[in-house]
């Protein structure tokens, strides 16, 4: 996880997964790895938008929230600190 991408609402914050998009696996993934990159629990972590699409909006409950997701825009794609 990490990097940033020009989304249609702004920056984003790149996730890739590997569970098939089949019965929302891959949405419960990538819910997963945000509330795993944020040091939150699962139940945190909340679809807003884009149920059946590429691009999705979650909204994350957690403190210190705007520094750890400037940390995470930084990484490069491969998701690693530089």
């Amino acid at each position: 996880m990490g990097g940033e991408y020009a989304g249609p609402r702004g920056r984003a914050l790149v996730v890739s997964v590997t569970e098939r998009p089949t019965d929302g696996r891959a949405t419960r993934a990538v819910a997963a790895a945000i509330a795993e990159a944020f040091g939150v629990p699962t139940r945190n972590v909340s679809l807003i938008a884009g149920q059946r699409s590429r691009d999705k909006i979650f909204e994350v409950s957690a403190p210190d929230i705007d520094e750890r997701l400037d940390e995470l825009l930084a990484r490069p794609a491969d998701g690693r600190p530089q």
